[in-house]
């Protein structure tokens, strides 16, 4: 299994105009977006609470936890984001993915449309 990296849009919900391109590393095992803490200042995107999470090594760290709009291929929605520190690598994680509609293909290490269901 290879490692897949996708270029997306952060924006600002209260102020769309503000926008940045961040490369991310796309983890269809994290839940959550994670993004530099700095950049989501820099937008003006604030922390709504503070929660632990557990690392894959088993370590439990504690992340501000906000919301923000990610823009991947002209599809633009809400997702919650972790405000990422220092070492914290920018993930885009299987909730964003699935607001903005796409899916990992883990053989072509690529994104895909997925399937819109309503069940």
């Amino acid at each position: 299994m290879g490692i897949t990296k996708v270029k997306a849009n952060i924006l600002n919900p209260a102020h769309p105009a503000k926008k940045v391109v961040l490369e991310f590393l796309v983890d269809s095992g994290a839940a959550y977006s994670v993004a530099p803490r700095t950049q989501l200042k820099k937008l003006g995107i604030k922390a709504e609470s503070t929660e632990s999470f557990f690392l894959a090594n088993g370590e439990e760290i504690t992340r501000q936890i906000g919301n923000a709009l990610f823009e991947y291929r002209g599809r633009q929605r809400a997702s919650p984001v972790i405000f990422g520190e220092e070492g914290d690598s920018n993930l885009l994680g299987i909730v964003t993915l699935e607001a903005l509609g796409f899916v990992l293909d883990p053989l072509r290490r690529e994104l895909k449309p997925m399937p819109m269901l309503l069940m």
